[in-house]
């Protein structure tokens, strides 16, 4: 499923992918996120993704036009969970909101892991 932005000259087609790699590069920027964690789901094993497969740890949904996004992350021991996950979700609907021209309803931020 895709994003569609119309206008008096056409439309724009964005796909999830893209908006799936604008979250997790935005997210990955942010201070005391060590990445982006994406769940095997047959041991439940937290993988840490690399710089190419960030959008694994990015799910979006897509209802009437409104965009939701999910976004699972490994977090640096020592810091504060809650202002890291405020500073992600902050960085994030600012990111794609500017990029793309689309409204993010809701960003969940999940912490899979905690890592030294």
């Amino acid at each position: 499923m895709s994003a569609k932005i119309y206008n008096e000259l056409g439309y724009i087609n964005i796909s999830e992918n893209l908006i799936a790699n604008i979250a997790g590069l935005s997210a990955t920027e942010c201070y005391g996120v060590v990445g982006m964690a994406s769940k095997k789901s047959t041991d439940g094993i937290v993988q840490l993704l690399k710089g190419e497969n960030l959008s694994k740890g990015v799910r979006i949904h897509q209802n009437d036009g409104k965009i939701n996004i999910d976004l699972y992350v490994i977090i640096e021991f020592g810091v504060k969970i809650s202002v890291v996950a405020e500073n992600i979700i902050e960085k994030v609907r600012y990111n794609v909101e500017n990029q793309t021209g689309l409204k993010i309803e809701k960003i969940n931020v999940m912490v899979e892991s905690v890592r030294v």
